[in-house]
């Protein structure tokens, strides 16, 4: 499957989701890490005007867990679903875009552990991900 292929899946399997609520989208990946874009403007801010801590977390959220659905081993029976995840946000941001890469840092069969750099467009960090997925029976969600 091409990048293009793979980016399509992601970015379809958000529609009607929190990503479109934020206008986040999946931009970019490689071997082992993926890229997501979201707008900052008055939806993703807190009430004095800078992007929302959570908003940030979501972004985040959304990559690691979209990631890992790359790579789980058997898509067809087993799921992603995040069990832990922290933050640290650095600087603030009011407008523009965020870019958001994560890479992947341990792919195990039950568990992968992503970091994530979410940097605006000048390449400036604002938050800092740590994230922890665990990979799930799909029977077991229903």
């Amino acid at each position: 499957m091409t990048k293009e292929e793979k980016l399509g899946i992601l970015n379809k399997m958000s529609e009607g989701t929190l990503m479109t609520t934020l206008d986040i989208k999946y931009i970019d990946l490689g071997e082992d890490w993926v890229k997501a874009s979201m707008p900052v403007n008055p939806r993703v801010h807190q009430p004095v005007g800078l992007l929302h801590g959570g908003a940030t977390v979501a972004l985040c959220e959304s990559l690691g867990s979209g990631g890992s659905m790359l790579f789980v081993h058997d898509p067809e029976n087993y799921v992603a679903v995040g069990i832990e995840i922290s933050a640290n946000h650095v600087r603030s941001i009011t407008k523009g875009k965020v870019y958001c890469t994560g890479k992947l840092i341990h792919k195990g069969k039950s568990t992968h552990v992503w970091e994530m750099r979410v940097e605006d467009e000048r390449g400036k960090l604002i938050s800092f991900c740590k994230m922890t997925n665990m990979i799930v029976s799909r029977a077991s969600k229903q």
